[in-house]
This record gives C-alpha cells, sequence and structure tokens, in this order.
C-alpha cells in the first residue's frame, strides 16, 4: 500500500470473511481478489471494474445524482453506484457471476419505475424484483428434494431424504444474503427461486435465469424460504438431526 493511498474502510470487513464455507466456494477466487485490491489501496469500486467480467461498471455511490433513482440510473448510464461495505462489495461479485441476471432485474425495476415512478410503496413487481436481488438462491435437485422444500416438511428434506443432497446444489444469489452469512446464524434463510432448469454450469443457469424472469411470475411471489444453514454440509451442528426441531427458524407450511 502506498502512503497516498489509504485502505479502504470496508478491508477489516472483507478480511474477516472466511472463504472456507461452503456457499463461497465459486466467489472465492474474485472475491480473494477484489480483497487484495483494496487492501492495496484501491477503491472498492476501482478493486471490482478489475474484474471485467461485469455488466456494468462500478462507480462511487456519490456518482448517484441527487434525486435521481438508483435502478434508473444503472438502467441509463451502465453505471452502478457502489458503497464501500460488504453489501455493495457482494453486489459486485454477483454482477460478474450473474451479468444477465443481474441485467434483465434492473430492467426490470426500470420498466417498473417509468410505468409507475418512484413511489412509498414499491408495488407487488418492484417487491418481489428486490427480494429476488437480496436474498433470492437457486436449487438444483432432485424433485423429492423439491417436494420436500415446498411443502416445508423439513424433517424429510434435511434427514429423511439427506442422502439426495449429494446430487443438489443450493446456489445463492442475493446479495443481502451473502452479505449476511458472513456472521453465519441459524435463522439466516433464503428465497428460492421456484425454477428447476437443466443446466452444467453457472454461465447456464445465469442465461436462463435471465430469459425467465417476467414481472407477471415475479408477481406472484415465486419464492420458498429455506433456512440454509440447514443444508447438508453446510453448517456442522445440522449434523445433529435435533437442529432441525427449532419450530422458531423450520416452520410448518400455514
Amino acid at each position: 500500500m502506498t502512503a497516498d493511498a489509504p485502505a479502504s474502510a470496508c478491508l477489516p470487513a472483507l478480511e474477516a470473511i472466511d472463504w472456507g464455507r461452503p456457499w463461497l466456494g465459486r466467489w472465492r477466487e474474485p472475491g480473494q481478489r477484489v480483497t487484495q485490491s483494496v487492501a492495496a489501496g484501491t477503491s472498492l469500486p476501482e478493486a471490482l471494474n478489475r474484474e471485467r467480467s461485469a455488466a456494468v461498471r462500478f462507480v462511487r455511490q456519490t456518482d448517484l445524482p441527487p434525486g435521481e433513482a438508483y435502478e434508473r440510473y444503472i438502467f441509463n448510464s451502465g453505471n452502478c453506484p457502489t458503497r464501500e461495505g460488504l453489501h455493495d462489495f457482494f453486489n459486485g461479485l454477483c454482477w460478474m457471476r450473474f451479468p444477465q441476471t443481474k441485467q434483465r432485474l434492473n430492467q426490470l425495476q426500470a420498466a417498473e419505475i417509468a410505468a409507475a415512478g418512484v413511489a412509498p410503496l414499491r408495488g407487488p413487481v418492484r417487491d418481489a424484483l428486490t427480494v429476488f436481488d437480496e436474498n433470492a438462491a437457486f436449487l438444483l435437485a432432485p424433485q423429492p428434494l423439491w417436494d420436500a422444500l415446498i411443502a416445508r416438511d423439513w424433517w424429510r428434506l434435511f434427514v429423511e431424504l439427506r442422502p439426495l443432497w449429494k446430487d443438489a446444489q443450493l446456489v445463492l444469489f442475493g446479495h443481502a444474503l451473502l452479505e449476511k452469512l458472513v456472521h453465519p446464524r441459524k435463522p439466516i434463510t433464503a428465497h428460492v427461486y421456484l425454477a428447476q432448469p437443466a443446466i452444467t454450469s453457472i454461465a447456464e443457469l445465469d442465461a436462463w435465469v435471465a430469459a425467465d424472469l417476467r414481472a407477471a411470475k415475479l408477481a406472484s411471489k415465486p419464492f420458498s424460504p429455506l433456512p440454509v444453514l440447514g443444508v447438508p454440509g453446510w453448517w456442522p451442528e445440522n449434523e445433529d438431526f435435533s437442529f432441525y426441531d427449532d419450530a422458531t427458524v423450520f416452520r410448518p407450511r400455514r
């Protein structure tokens, strides 16, 4: 780090990330490179830009004009205002890993703003877009796991069908979800997008989800809750099956 390039205020938070966590495996390499750039004195937006794999250019939060809607500014300029912190760090990584899906979400947000303006109440489509962007996950799994998830039959999902998880993947998307999991807590819950594409790579998943996202579908709230630390292999405590007896976290369907 040079004398005239102070470390970003977010550096301690970035250095606290445990990249060995199972849910961060696919985020590790770009995340560590960005962290190293920040440690060398680069601002977070510029460190993200060095990765060159996002569909936007990252700029400082102060570049967002006063009174301009964040989503509309990204849509019109191709620039993503970025604050120095974990939340926008993971948002930047998500733009790299899922560029088509992030771009589609932004297009839908911009269309809703163009149609209805920026109102105190977002409406069902913008609400669902925000939930997706902040907290979504994708489950690639055999049908019995899906059935148990939708039924919120947690014991069947995580205990009786536990062997099937070797053929499953839970892919996290939401940047607020990733931020919360820097400090894992049992209640942290993802919104699993109710779609089952037949894909073999993250690039294929990104393209499929981007093509599948529509305002009408999102308005129907196509999500199912999933407490992520219940996933086999993700948290040592769930090896003791009494972990799933906590009804404040593993709530039955109403």
